[in-house]
């Protein structure tokens, strides 16, 4: 697939690229160019990602970052089941227990949420920063929610990181999740509550949060640009009203002419038929 020529392969980490120096100076620079694009393309085109992950993986499958990389990019498609294998394949390389929570989810995915709690008791979570423990939390929570254990998943939801009043880069995604669970749970009053806290901690906007609150509060959105298409179809019938009246003066002006002489008015075509004849 081509790579746009703005695209050097020196944006990507430091971390990556001291993982890149074990290959040859020119594999590794094209490895580099596509990891650059499956981070460029995975949120706005999964499937772009994707493909540019599949090269960077047969060109230096024993590089952990490019498992990585093919891992998130296969779960951005949902490929729940090949994702996990890439991100076992990356944690067997360096050991590193990051990745335990987006295991988990996809295990998930893959429609075996009892094994996504079983790794969320596991002795790894404890090796996680907070990060990863939040993470590992909402998706316990998300297994039981699989599970149809409602109050079970606001239960583990409930935590010091959700009460906090601090904001953190994980805060409006817990506080979307438990008044998510809340509300499915019925209970509203406490749902809208916690949407709205998101609403406070969610200042680059990675939740619908305000959404969902306006919904609560009955707020309709309306198409600004269907309004606008109406108003436009509405205002050609004016304009048309005058063109006629504009054809019907100079009818009125022919005829006066024709009277002062005591000439017949012409009779337009497809006029009455019915009309008197001179």
């Amino acid at each position: 697939m081509p790579i746009p020529d703005d695209v050097t392969g020196e944006e990507i980490d430091n971390d990556v690229r001291q993982e890149l120096l074990s290959l040859p100076k020119g594999l590794a620079e094209e490895v580099s160019r596509n990891l650059v694009m499956v981070a460029r393309l995975i949120d706005e085109d999964p499937e772009g990602a994707y493909a540019y992950s599949r090269i960077a993986l047969r060109l230096a499958s024993r590089v952990a970052a490019v498992r990585e990389a093919a891992g998130f990019a296969a779960y951005a498609n949902q490929k729940y089941s090949e994702a996990l294998a890439e991100f076992r394949a990356a944690r067997r390389m360096t050991g590193n227990v990051d990745l335990w929570p987006v295991m988990a989810d996809c295990e998930r995915g893959m429609g075996r949420p009892e094994k996504a709690l079983d790794m969320a008791g596991a002795p790894e979570v404890h090796k996680l920063d907070k990060a990863g423990q939040v993470e590992m939390r909402l998706v316990a929570a998300g297994a039981r929610r699989d599970m149809g254990q409602l109050e079970a998943a606001i239960v583990t939801l409930q935590s010091p990181e959700l009460a906090s009043n601090s904001v953190q880069p994980w805060t409006a995604r817990l506080r979307y999740a438990y008044a998510d669970a809340l509300l499915a749970a019925g209970r509203e009053g406490e749902a809208r509550e916690w949407f709205a806290k998101a609403v406070e901690s969610d200042k680059d906007g990675s939740t619908d949060a305000s959404d969902r609150l306006a919904e609560l509060d009955g707020v309709e959105f309306v198409d600004v640009l269907v309004e606008d298409e109406g108003e436009g179809e509405e205002e050609a019938t004016p304009e048309a009203d005058v063109e006629d009246e504009e054809y019907d003066d100079e009818d009125d002006v022919q005829d006066e002419a024709a009277a002062s002489k005591g000439e017949q008015a012409p009779v337009v075509e497809g006029g009455d038929e019915d009309a008197p004849q001179s």
